[in-house]
């Protein structure tokens, strides 16, 4: 039944079905399997603490095994290196058989251990091939499949109740690949808002999708009266989309957006509950390039300042790299919010990063992160009462000292002792192969909700018209103050301050304790588990590696290779498999996802001296009749390289000498492309070994 529907969906597309060497492996859809009892065990297992975020699948029916990687066939045509599972490290996107398998092992490893699903977008393929271009009709008929194939897994079977049609929730969000033309949205309502209304109507709550039509934006209550995940519409954002103009105008969807937010982060202060933000396109801001317009970045960055002891966290897709970014709240500026400032001549990040492009991005990243402020050596540590917060000093409360301590500066330098001068967005990789496909499990503290029922899609708690319209009086009226970062006075005219052009909501109350994100707490996120698919490994039918290109489209590991004739069909059993696990992970030495131990990890990344701690003594002996005339070690990239140019001989003899490598920088390199790389090209982009 499920192959029939896909081949008429795609016979409707573009009077093709899918091609025949492909029909047996996408019978073996889940819809074959038992279906998921009707009874309600949920209730009884209450909540488990993780949740899975899940992104760009890119599924492309088009994708032939065997095909060529080039970009003019895209994985669609001619003889190559395109495995049975995907071409890991190209620019191909996902065959059916690759989407098929990672359902298959989610339903048999994680269906019942989460609480919610996270799905961050693009679920359509490129259009990378100009002899098969995409239409509106394709790029639905994937999104319903990626539907079907959540309620495969999570739905519920012979369930009379149309507002609950899940085991768990599922939050959907718009990608720049879910649209057409791609990266242009039109502010709504919109043919795309209507569609996925439509195709998206089981997820999104009956009381979210006047809203949804109206911008593509909406929350879900994933636990009643405790927790809330938004879905934010970030075309709306996107530094791409010529259709909008930022968020610094009210007639603009990204400032409606943003004043949706407000309100209801507003909201859910008032009701105790907490919130997880999710995207798309990742609030992405370096030196050079960017992906948001500058005033939606200030207001997003100002929305996690102010609402700081609300927001558990955020999570986005897009880039396909694993990292993640920190958002200074120095930064944010009353001019730039309201769009007053010249226009920093940035460039825009390429649409899909090239592996220079990447390289570039990284890199800036990390010289940022330089600049962060070392930690003082404490004499003692303690921990907090949950065992997962690490580095408190001693003798927070005592007197404050006529002269200031080391510590005490450090403080005041990131915000205090949960560094609330920063926020944190963490960025996952993806389901499609770009390097291996990859998915992650995120653990969250339910300390105290043990009990309570996990909650279903569509059936959020419902509050009281009475409760709205008193939240949305205080909001517009009572809550509006000056932006801290600005201490100049408001302009006053006739003796009246100015009035803001939008409401700036307050910051936490002084005597509120730090919020999820900042203190271990229940609903803090305590880490993840990274898992990932070696499709290498899997496709089994290739000879040796090659290096691929750096820049332009992608080629791949095995450009140029060909399938072994007696391996022709043969692949290892697919799985995922464990990448790393943030809770013992010792290099990362991430306790929790606090911002403040981000913020110390991006510290240590951005060590071009690092210290004895995270140091790889590499010796060189390869010709080498120089060394540094200081004897201090030399590290790796421009930075280092640059501050020890001087050399001496010395007898015109070859000496050993050592290189530093700071191993937390290139363990965070070799992740970010989750381990598809080769040492040697992470040492000719990044400037050492790993």
């Amino acid at each position: 039944m499920f192959l029939h529907w896909l081949e008429f969906a795609l016979f409707l597309t573009h009077g093709t079905a899918l091609p025949t060497e492909q029909r047996p492996l996408i019978v073996e859809s889940l819809g074959q399997r038992p279906r998921i009892p009707s009874h309600d065990l949920v209730k009884e297992k209450g909540l488990h603490g993780r949740f899975l975020h899940i992104t760009d699948f890119h599924p492309d029916q088009f994708y032939e095994t065997y095909s060529s990687t080039e970009e003019d066939t895209a994985c669609h045509r001619g003889n190559g290196p395109a495995g049975i599972f995907g071409a890991e490290t190209t620019d191909c996107d996902s065959p059916t058989t690759l989407v098929n398998a990672t359902f298959k092992w989610i339903n048999d490893n994680l269906k019942d251990t989460v609480d919610f699903v996270i799905w961050t977008g693009d679920s359509s393929r490129h259009d990378s091939d100009e002899e098969i271009p995409r239409t509106e009709k394709e790029v639905v008929a994937t999104n319903e499949l990626l539907v079907n194939k959540f309620e495969e897994v999570f739905g519920k079977e012979d369930d009379t109740d149309p507002t609950n049609d899940f085991i768990i929730p599922i939050i959907p969000n718009f990608g720049n690949n879910d649209i057409m033309p791609h990266n242009i949205m039109e502010p709504g309502p919109n043919k795309w808002t209507q569609k996925y209304l439509s195709v998206w109507r089981k997820f999104i709550p009956e009381e979210q999708r006047h809203g949804f039509s109206t911008g593509g934006w909406f929350s879900v209550e994933v636990i009643p009266k405790h927790l809330t995940v938004f879905s934010l519409n970030t075309m709306y954002f996107f530094e791409h989309n010529t259709a909008v103009d930022g968020c610094a105008e009210r007639s603009e969807p990204g400032y409606q957006q943003m004043e949706w937010l407000r309100i209801q982060l507003q909201f859910l202060r008032n009701r105790g509950m907490k919130a997880i933000l999710m995207g798309h396109v990742p609030p992405a801001r370096t030196e050079a390039k960017l992906l948001w317009d500058e005033t939606c970045w200030q207001k997003y960055t100002l929305w996690l300042q102010q609402y700081r002891d609300v927001i558990v966290g955020s999570v986005y897709g897009h880039m396909n790299i694993d990292h993640f970014l920190l958002q200074d709240h120095k930064d944010i500026s009353n001019k730039a919010l309201r769009g007053k400032t010249k226009t920093i001549s940035r460039m825009a990040l390429d649409d899909e990063l090239t592996i220079q492009s990447t390289a570039d991005y990284l890199t800036e990243l990390r010289a940022g992160w330089s600049q962060i402020p070392d930690a003082p050596k404490m004499k003692s540590r303690s921990s907090s009462g949950s065992g997962h917060f690490y580095h408190l000093f001693e003798s927070i409360t005592r007197k404050k000292k006529q002269k200031k301590t080391k510590e005490d500066k450090f403080l005041e330098k990131i915000g205090g002792e949960w560094a609330e001068r920063y926020s944190v967005s963490l960025v996952s990789p993806s389901v499609v192969p770009n390097y291996f496909p990859t998915l992650r499990v995120i653990e969250y503290n339910v300390s105290g909700l043990e009990n309570l029922p996990m909650a279903h899609a569509n059936c959020p708690e419902k509050t009281t018209l009475q409760e709205a319209e008193k939240t949305h009086r205080s909001i517009e009226g009572e809550d509006e103050e000056p932006i801290e970062t600005e201490k100049k006075k408001s302009k006053k005219r006739n003796g009246k301050k100015k009035k803001p052009q939008f409401a700036t909501p307050k910051s936490p109350s002084k005597s509120a304790p730090p919020g999820p994100a900042y203190s271990p707490q229940t609903l803090s996120l305590l880490g993840y588990t990274q898992y990932f698919a070696n499709l290498t490994r899997i496709n089994d039918d290739f000879e040796q590696d090659q290096a691929i290109d750096e820049q332009g489209w992608h080629n791949g590991k095995h450009s140029g290779k060909k399938p072994h004739k007696d391996k022709l069909r043969h692949h290892n059993k697919f799985k995922y498999e464990i990448e790393y696990d943030t809770r013992n992970d010792s290099v990362f030495g991430l306790k929790d996802l606090t911002v403040r131990s981000y913020l110390e990890l991006a510290g240590r990344i951005g060590q071009y001296k690092p210290p004895k701690r995270d140091r790889i003594e590499d010796v060189d002996t390869e010709g080498s009749d120089t060394r540094e005339n200081d004897g201090s070690v030399v590290t790796c990239g421009d930075h280092e390289l640059a501050a020890s140019k001087k050399k001496h001989k010395k007898h015109g003899k070859k000496h050993k000498h050592r290189k530093a490598i700071n191993k937390v920088w290139f363990t965070f390199v070799n992740r970010a492309f989750v381990g598809a790389r080769d040492d040697d090209e992470l040492h000719d982009e990044f400037g050492q070994k790993v």
